[in-house]
């Protein structure tokens, strides 16, 4: 179970957490009422231990704006002050209960244990049972039979989880977000292991059949029918070292309808992972600030000006991407300063001033976020005679996450002299043609067998005011996608989604870089569009994740302890299965030296940080479509 910790003394907040995870529960602590905010809508918490008197936001607006917001998590107020007034005001503005300090831990425990029962209270008995395994909360007891199970804080956890949910399945990370605290959050491969651990400590105790299953794409569940084991069920591999995630699309949720959905909640996410990962900027800026207060006095050794330069590159990349255009370029001339074995005092001063700068832009907010999520807009070529049409089709295209490329009114037929109209059609590159099969002073279907000459590849809609089988027969010979008959708006645009090419939507896309915000924001960016993501941090690990996962494109970052990106782009390139693998060099430098080091190595493309999130979209879905055999070459490698 996960409880949010709401308080602003450090001493009590520590006391409290460590009495809570004695009792396995996992916490997460906040000092303030606005992070508290944050967090209970970025995550799913069971109950909230809330402190009346906290900074910023007190606990009675706390509960009324959590309220406010659909939230009926269990509130647990606490304060020391005897005041009926005020308990009557937080018990009003949504609290379940409430303590007085100081108060015994003892109580607070049972208060605790009271309102998740009561949040509960669907379940009819305490006592949790799957067949003859059986989960006592009360004595935090677990037995197969006769036999006593003794598990790890996390193993019980981990099984209270499922047995209370038995119809839901969770990602790896979801449970994540629901076992560990966001200050130790650990990659995806501890869940595999926890998951592993606690079917052999059930395989020990005399279960015959697992009590969870793996549902690809979606997680882990617990099985319906403990008897009757489903023999045909294909488990995603567990083999992946310690250290690798593997992030999957949503759980459970159909695709988005339209890319402006994708786009909307790809912003809501990068908008998580920058409040998750904002503390990760301070403390890279701690340790920039450590380095310029032993310039004051000495050099920097080797290896301390190696760390201060990583950390000010990291920030130079996080900072920009996340829209901290400015603090990216100031983290850029740290970087530059510290590549110096002397700075003269000047530049020492230099130094913190910039360090200054960037800590007075992070109090504010991002100023270009949204360039994360801009919806990529399908290109559509429209021909048709009728203006009206043609506008009222432009007004619902953003709303469709497209544009119109070219609006044609007067196409001259195709073995006529093209018009200026006509060239513009064939000078456009759109993603799709939508092509009035009835245009005046026009014979359709010939000009229909000139565009697919001039556009083969390119998907070809044709709608008609009457609706003929000849029509029918002529342009389906022709090599149109689609015919329509007096087609509504909406339709139009649920036949362009239909037709769109769609090879990315179960890629697998392999990130290797050493800045853990960085694997969290690509993996936010790209897994809306259906891509499964495997990240890896260090790179020493490389060659055994990709010949494991065997991914259809790689992104790489540039600079690397230990093996670069240069480094690790060549070795794919050496390499007979592999070597045709398209990989994305990522780097926060755009000297022509550095990109052409990149090409050199092998690299299809390069990305520039900071990263803009249609421009990564674009450029991966493209690298992946123009290799349709990789997928099937990846399947015969793990055959």
């Amino acid at each position: 179970m996960k409880i949010l910790l709401v308080e602003d003394d450090e001493e009590m907040g520590a006391l409290l957490a460590e009495s809570l995870a004695a009792h396995h529960y996992t916490v997460d602590l906040a000092s303030d009422g606005q992070v508290a905010l944050q967090f209970a809508n970025q995550w799913e918490y069971d109950l909230i231990l809330l402190d009346l008197l906290i900074p910023k936001l007190d606990g009675i607006e706390f509960c009324r704006q959590l309220r406010s917001q659909g939230h009926q998590t269990p509130i647990l107020l606490q304060t020391a002050q005897n005041d009926r007034t005020q308990i009557v005001a937080g018990l009003d503005a949504g609290a379940d209960d409430y303590l007085i300090k100081p108060y015994h831990l003892d109580e607070m425990l049972a208060r605790v244990r009271a309102l998740l029962r009561r949040g509960r209270s669907a379940i009819a008995s305490p006592v949790l049972t799957w067949g003859e395994l059986r989960f006592d909360p009360i004595s935090a007891q677990v037995s197969y039979g006769d036999r006593s199970i003794s598990l790890t804080p996390k193993e019980y956890s981990l099984l209270e989880l499922f047995l209370r949910n038995p119809q839901r399945a969770f990602s790896r990370s979801a449970i994540i977000d629901r076992l560990w605290s966001i200050d130790t959050t650990p990659s995806e491969g501890a869940v595999t292991n926890l998951i592993k651990d606690l079917r052999q400590k059930l395989k020990t105790a005399g279960m015959t059949v697992d009590l969870l299953e793996t549902v690809y794409g979606l997680g882990y569940r617990v099985k319906k029918d403990e008897c009757k084991p489903k023999g045909n069920s294909h488990e995603v591999s567990e083999s992946y070292p310690q250290g690798v995630a593997t992030s999957y699309p949503p759980e459970g949720a159909t695709p988005p309808q339209t890319i402006c959905d994708r786009s909307a909640e790809s912003l809501e996410k990068v908008n998580q992972v920058l409040q998750q990962y904002k503390g990760t900027f301070i403390e890279q800026l701690t340790v920039l600030e450590q380095a310029e207060v032993t310039l004051r006095s000495q050099p920097l050794t080797p290896e301390q000006r190696q760390i201060a330069q990583q950390e000010a590159h990291k920030l130079a990349g996080g900072l920009g991407t996340f829209g901290y255009a400015q603090g990216s370029d100031l983290a850029q001339v740290i970087e530059q300063l510290l590549q110096q074995k002397i700075l003269s005092p000047s530049e020492i001063s230099q130094l913190a001033k910039k360090i200054i700068q960037i800590k007075q832009e992070l109090t504010q907010s991002p100023t270009s976020l949204t360039l994360l999520a801009t919806p990529i807009r399908t290109q559509v070529l429209v021909i048709d005679h009728n203006r009206d049409f043609i506008q009222e089709l432009q007004q619902e295209m953003s709303i469709w996450g497209m544009q119109i490329a070219a609006a044609i009114e007067r196409p001259l037929a195709g073995n006529s002299k093209r018009s200026q109209d006509q060239q513009q059609i064939f000078e456009s590159t759109p993603d799709v043609i939508l092509l009035n099969l009835n245009l005046p002073d026009l014979d359709g279907k010939t000009f229909l067998q000139d565009l697919k000459v001039q556009f083969p590849t390119i998907p070809i809609l044709v709608f008609a005011a009457q609706d003929s089988l000849n029509d029918r027969v002529a342009v389906a010979r022709l090599g149109a996608q689609g015919f329509l008959c007096q087609p509504t708006v909406k339709q139009i645009f649920e036949a362009i989604e239909q037709v769109l090419p769609s090879q990315s939507a179960t890629a697998r896309v392999m990130i290797v870089d050493d800045d853990a915000t960085m694997l969290e924001l690509f993996t936010t960016l790209l897994q809306p569009w259906g891509f499964q993501i495997i990240s890896l941090q260090d790179p020493q690990q490389f060659w055994q994740v990709l010949t494991t996962t065997a991914p259809d494109l790689l992104i790489l970052d540039l600079e690397m302890p230990t093996f670069s990106g240069v480094d690790l782009c060549q070795v794919v390139r050496q390499d007979a299965v592999w070597g045709d693998l398209p990989i994305l060099v990522v780097t926060a430098h755009r000297e022509i030296a550095t990109i052409q080091q990149v090409f050199a190595a092998g690299a299809d493309d390069f990305i520039c940080k900071p990263i803009v999130g249609p421009e990564l979209v674009t450029r991966v879905i493209s690298r992946i479509d123009r290799h349709p055999k990789r997928k099937k070459n990846r399947n015969e490698n793990l055959a």
